[in-house]
C-alpha cells in the first residue's frame, strides 16, 4: 500500500472552476478503492461548499505565518481532506484564483507559495500529523513550487507533477522571489527562474521525479513550440521522465442507463430508444420534431480553444442540409451574439442556449446523434468520452486527448469494430465540414450506425483504469 498526498488548488465538488477539480475529486477516490492510503490537501476557501466543516488538528508555522490545519472528507467516499487555513490569504469570497468581481487576486503568489510551504511540512511529516506520505501527487501550477522546495529535504518522498493545462504557468516578477522569502539555492535558469521571472511549472517540470499529463497525445505535444509555451525544451530533455495518463469520467453520473435528467434511458442492447430522447430534446428545444432528422450536438466554452470559429464558418452550409444543431454554452460575446443570429435565422435548424444547464447538458449529449468538439489543443477533454458512453458519436479534431479517446470510422476500423467517431486533422472549416458529410452519409445506414454505436458504448473511460496507470508510476519511483 502507497501512502500519497495529492495536492490540488481545486477539489469538486468542494470547490470548482475546471477538469483540475474532476480530477482531484475522483482519482483520489478510485486510487482507495484500489487499497491506497490517499489524502487530499487543499486551501479551505471561503467558498468551499458540500462537505462537513473542517475539524482543527494543528497549528504549523511556516515563514512567519501560524497556519491552521483542518480535517474534513470528500463527500461519500472515505477519502481524507486536508484544508490549509489561513484566512488573511482563503477567507474571502470568490474562487481560487478571482474575488468575486472576477478580478485576479492580486496576491495569488503569496496564497499559493504559502500553500506549497504547508504541503512541504505535512509532506516531511512535520506537521505533527504522523503520517508521511511515500508520493506528494502535485497538479498544475499553484503546486509546482512543493517538488522544488522538497529537493532540498533529505529522506524526501518521491514527486509527480502533473499538467492539465500547460498554458496556465503560474510567472510572477522576479522581485516576488525575494518578496515570498524563497530559498535562493532554487533561483537559477535550471530552477525556478524563467527569463529573469518567478516560474511556479518551472518547479513541478524541473525538480518532480516524474510529470505526467492528462493523455498521451497531449504530452507528446507539449514538446513542441506550439503547445508548449516556452517550456517546450524543458519537456524535452525531461522525456523520459514524462507520459500521459487519460483522465476517467465518474461513470454513475454519466450513465444512459439510469441518467435520471434524460427521457428515455437505454444502453447498447436498447440502442435503438435513444431516438425517443432526441424527440424530446427537440420539442424541448422548439425544432421540428422527427426521429429521423440527423441531429448535432455542441456543449462547451465558447472560445477559439474550442474551435467553435470553425462551427461558425460551416453553420450557413450546415443550414441548407437536412439536419439540426443544438448548442449550449457561454463564452466569447461576439461568439455568442453571432451563434445566435444563425439561430434567428435558421429556427427550423439551429438552436443556441447561451449559459450552462446540467439537465440540458445530459440532454444533449443522449439526444443527439453526433457531437461537434473541433478543439484546436484539447489536454484531455471530457464531452468525447461522454458522448461515446451515450452512443452519440463525436466528431473531433485530432489533438490531445481527443486523439487518443475517438477511433476514426475508416474501412479498417470499421471492419475491425475498433471505430467510435470521426476525427480530422487540420483546424479549418473545410476539414470539419467534409468530416460533418461524412458522418451523415454513415449516419444514413442503420444498420452500421448502431455498431458504431455499441462500438462507443462499449469503451472504458473508468477512473479505474486510469488508477491503475497512476499506480504503475508510483510504484516505478
Amino acid at each position: 500500500m502507497k501512502r500519497i498526498l495529492f495536492a490540488s488548488s481545486e477539489t469538486h465538488p468542494l470547490i470548482k472552476t475546471g477538469g483540475l477539480a474532476d480530477v482531484a475529486g475522483s482519482l483520489p477516490i478510485a486510487l482507495t478503492g484500489l487499497g491506497q492510503d490517499v489524502r487530499v490537501i487543499m486551501p479551505n476557501y471561503h467558498d468551499i461548499k458540500n462537505c462537513e466543516p473542517g475539524r482543527y488538528l494543528c497549528t504549523v508555522r511556516v515563514n512567519n505565518c501560524d497556519v491552521n490545519l483542518l480535517e474534513t472528507r470528500l463527500p461519500e467516499s472515505d477519502v481524507t481532506v486536508w484544508l490549509v487555513d489561513y484566512p488573511p490569504f482563503f477567507g474571502q469570497p470568490g474562487n481560487p484564483y478571482n474575488d468575486e468581481n472576477g478580478n485576479p487576486w492580486p496576491d495569488i503568489g503569496d496564497r499559493f507559495a504559502l500553500f506549497c510551504r504547508i504541503v512541504v511540512e505535512v509532506a516531511m511529516n512535520r506537521a505533527y500529523l504522523d503520517w508521511k506520505p511515500d508520493v506528494v501527487h502535485c497538479n498544475d501550477w499553484q503546486t509546482g513550487l512543493v517538488p522544488a522546495l522538497l529537493s532540498l529535504e533529505d529522506n524526501r518522498p518521491s514527486t509527480v507533477f502533473t499538467i492539465h493545462n500547460m498554458a496556465y504557468q503560474g510567472v510572477f516578477p522576479s522581485s516576488t522571489y525575494t518578496l515570498l522569502n524563497l530559498p535562493g539555492q532554487l533561483w537559477h535558469q535550471d530552477g525556478l527562474e524563467y527569463h529573469g521571472m518567478l516560474s511556479f511549472i518551472k518547479g513541478g517540470l524541473s525538480y518532480s521525479d516524474r510529470i505526467t499529463t492528462v493523455s498521451p497525445t497531449y504530452a507528446q505535444e507539449i514538446q513542441t513550440p506550439e503547445f508548449g509555451y516556452g517550456l517546450e525544451g524543458l519537456l524535452g530533455h525531461r522525456q523520459h521522465e514524462l507520459s500521459g495518463i487519460i483522465n476517467g469520467i465518474d461513470l454513475q453520473v454519466w450513465n444512459p442507463e439510469t441518467d435520471q435528467k434524460i427521457a428515455q434511458t437505454y444502453n447498447s442492447k436498447t440502442v435503438a430508444k435513444k431516438a425517443l430522447n432526441k424527440t424530446a430534446l427537440q420539442a424541448r428545444l422548439g425544432l421540428p420534431v422527427s426521429a429521423e432528422i440527423p441531429m448535432f450536438g455542441l456543449i462547451g466554452r465558447l472560445v477559439d480553444q474550442k474551435g467553435v470559429d470553425l462551427v461558425l464558418s460551416c453553420l450557413k452550409e450546415m443550414a441548407r442540409m437536412p439536419l439540426q444543431f443544438a448548442l449550449l454554452g457561454s463564452g466569447d460575446t461576439s461568439i455568442q451574439v453571432r451563434l445566435q443570429d444563425f439561430a434567428r435565422l435558421y429556427p427550423e435548424k439551429i438552436s443556441i442556449t447561451i449559459g450552462y444547464d446540467e439537465n440540458l447538458a445530459h440532454q444533449i449529449e443522449a439526444g443527439a446523434d453526433m457531437f461537434l468538439m473541433p478543439s484546436r489543443f484539447e489536454p484531455c477533454g471530457l464531452n468525447q468520452m461522454y458522448s461515446q458512453r451515450y452512443g452519440t458519436l463525436p466528431i473531433v479534431r485530432k489533438t490531445g486527448g481527443l486523439a487518443d479517446t475517438v477511433v476514426d470510422a475508416l474501412p479498417q476500423t470499421l471492419a475491425d469494430g475498433s471505430a467510435t467517431g470521426f476525427v480530422f486533422n487540420d483546424a479549418v472549416p473545410g476539414a470539419l465540414m467534409e468530416t460533418i458529410k461524412r458522418g451523415l452519409v454513415l449516419h444514413a445506414n442503420k444498420q452500421l450506425w448502431q455498431k458504431l454505436q455499441r462500438n462507443a458504448m462499449s469503451k472504458d473511460f473508468s477512473w479505474e483504469n486510469s488508477a491503475n496507470q497512476y499506480l504503475t508510476l508510483y510504484h516505478e519511483i
